[in-house]
């Protein structure tokens, strides 16, 4: 018996979680069933009518886009648009559409990390980090039971903070409680009045795990019911946000930069702003549209930023303080599907797995 759907999905989101993604984007499973047997996937960056033919020649029954087909609800399929015709073949297929889009970009191995990758940048790291996606547990047990506790939902993954995993903070008190008539306690007797030292625990936890390590503390927990605070906090995420930033090995010359770039991510055109004659160290990068990461660029000082969909008036907001670069969104996630590839490859081996021939950017260039 061959793979779900649902099992290669399952495998991606928990490599970029969906409530990673912003609020206005759709990545998800958009058409198919979970449960169907996987015939082969299609790796592409957008999913078009080419790209669903392409898959329907391949016998591969589920496509894995970057981009979503359908950000905003459809009211009819009549095939009036490239949006509805696209949903409606891979629907009359049988072909599964998955899109897996921001939380992608927002993930330290991710989109971004790609095209720091293709650039050779070193020292990277989130250039925006995301907020409101933590809680702090606290909760309490008993000194003989402490161990195992933490070991599992560590295990489960409490308390990582950037590359420090099980982070705690333990401060020793004293627990009372009055089991009840129908209570089944681990201590202490029903009807009886009990004090015992115990010891709070507090573990930073990812929201999207949550969960998963609350089952493993009730699990591992001694105490028939296990006491505890959970509490979302607006502390940055370091691990997870928009853009990325990192630093050349050794700087180049500005002009020397640009033609390494346009080899490295196979590029025929840059559009830039005016070069600053002073060389090029810290790069800042966000694939697709990412002009709304410009204060961060500057504020990190890097040296250049590379995104896409600049607008004319949104060239003059560099200040001449960094050199601003638009690359086009295709050009700067197209390697997203080499991601998606190696990804799939790596965690199941023998699946027929596909990156797309179909070209679909929409912009030509002579």
């Amino acid at each position: 018996m061959g793979y779900k759907i649902g099992e290669l999905i399952s495998r991606l989101e928990s490599f970029a979680p969906p409530s990673y993604q912003e609020s206005y984007d759709n990545a998800t499973l958009i058409t198919g069933d979970r449960s169907t047997v996987l015939t082969g996937v299609l790796c592409s960056l957008d999913c078009t009518e080419a790209v669903v033919e392409e898959a329907i020649s391949l016998g591969a029954n589920l496509i894995v886009a970057h981009h979503p087909i359908v950000f905003r609800g459809l009211k009819s399929f009549t095939g009036k648009n490239y949006v509805e015709r696209t949903v409606i073949k891979a629907i009359k297929n049988d072909i599964a559409i998955f899109a897996i889009h921001t939380n992608l970009d927002h993930v330290s191995n991710g989109v971004n990390k790609r095209i720091s990758d293709r650039l050779g940048l070193v020292n990277t790291k989130i250039l925006q980090p995301k907020k409101q996606i933590l809680s702090k547990l606290e909760f309490f047990v008993p000194p003989s039971g402490k161990d195992k506790v933490l070991k599992a939902i560590h295990t489960a993954g409490a308390g990582k903070i950037g590359e420090y995993s099980e982070c705690s903070f333990q401060t020793k008190g004293t627990g009372s409680f009055t089991p009840s008539q129908n209570a089944n306690p681990a201590i202490g007797e029903k009807g009886k009045a009990e004090s015992l030292e115990e010891i709070k625990i507090e573990v930073l936890v990812p929201n999207h795990q949550i969960g998963k390590i609350l089952g493993e503390l009730k699990t591992n927990h001694p105490y028939e019911e296990v006491a505890y605070y959970l509490t979302n906090i607006e502390n940055e995420n370091q691990e997870v946000g928009a853009g990325m930033i990192g630093e050349l090995s050794e700087p180049l010359e500005e002009t020397d930069f640009l033609d390494y770039m346009k080899k490295k991510m196979e590029l025929q055109v840059i559009k830039h702003t005016t070069l600053l004659k002073k060389k090029i160290k810290k790069v800042a990068v966000c694939g697709g549209a990412g002009i709304f990461l410009l204060p961060d660029a500057k504020r990190a000082h890097a040296d250049i930023f590379i995104t896409s969909d600049v607008k004319y008036h949104e060239f003059f907001d560099a200040e001449n303080r960094l050199i601003l670069c638009d690359i086009g969104h295709y050009e700067s996630e197209i390697f997203t599907k080499e991601l998606l590839g190696e990804l799939l490859s790596q965690n199941f081996p023998n699946i027929a797995l596909y990156l797309t021939k179909v070209v679909t950017n929409p912009t030509s260039y002579r």
